[in-house]
């Protein structure tokens, strides 16, 4: 049983959707990008299920809306299987509903299908790192979740390094800039940039100013 590689490996990649061309044109974005392998190849959550059970990816991107068994479902049933599988779930809904359940069930990331290929790329090796990448529309459907409530440090435990990244990330500022501002190195922003996705769910630039905003900063 695998979990998705760190150390410079192939993420060996399952892509799960019921409709032929998007299926294809997801697998043409990534089919000459070194990083990724993709091994299999499904249309409904059967499928993506006993894809799972025989080929043992590292990661799979799944539809959430699919024939005989939805992506939901099919995601309970492979973490039973492989619990340190990733998946990525793609989806034309936004919802919160669906994007909670997802979060829930185990998921590590959820953007819409009409992410650019860039944003899918960043998408995919933020899950493989470990990170939960949560797209601009999903993250801001968990932000808008309460729109009364008053966010606080202890909704994430950032540190206060983390926060002032945060801040500088919500500005628009670089990992350069943010480098020469703080007097740290841009490895060390990049650094707290993983981990402030992984405490807050915030998937991107977009994203996590949203959370900026909600925390004040």
């Amino acid at each position: 049983m695998q979990s998705a590689p760190s150390d410079g490996r192939r993420i060996r990649l399952v892509i799960v959707d019921d409709h032929d061309l998007l299926r294809e044109g997801i697998k043409s974005r990534l089919v000459d990008e070194a990083f990724v392998d993709i091994v299999g190849e499904g249309s409904d959550g059967l499928q993506a299920v006993e894809l799972c059970r025989t080929l043992e990816p590292d990661m799979i991107l799944l539809d959430i809306s699919m024939p005989h068994m939805n992506g939901l479902e099919a995601a309970r049933r492979i973490k039973e299987i492989l619990p340190a599988i990733k998946i990525l779930f793609l989806s034309v809904y936004d919802n919160e509903e669906y994007v909670q359940e997802a979060l829930r069930i185990g998921a590590n990331g959820f953007v819409m299908k009409d992410v650019s290929k860039l944003e899918m790329i960043n998408a995919i090796k933020s899950v493989a790192s470990g990170a939960t990448y949560l797209g601009p529309a999903a993250a801001a459907s968990l932000a808008g979740r309460s729109t009364d409530r008053q966010f606080s440090d202890d909704d994430f435990g950032l540190t206060e390094r983390e926060r002032q990244v945060l801040a500088a990330v919500s500005k628009g500022m670089t990992n350069r800039q943010i480098a020469l501002q703080l007097n740290i190195s841009v490895r060390t922003v990049e650094s707290h940039r993983l981990s402030i996705r992984e405490k807050t769910g915030g998937g991107n630039a977009v994203a996590l100013s949203k959370i900026a905003s909600k925390l004040g900063l």
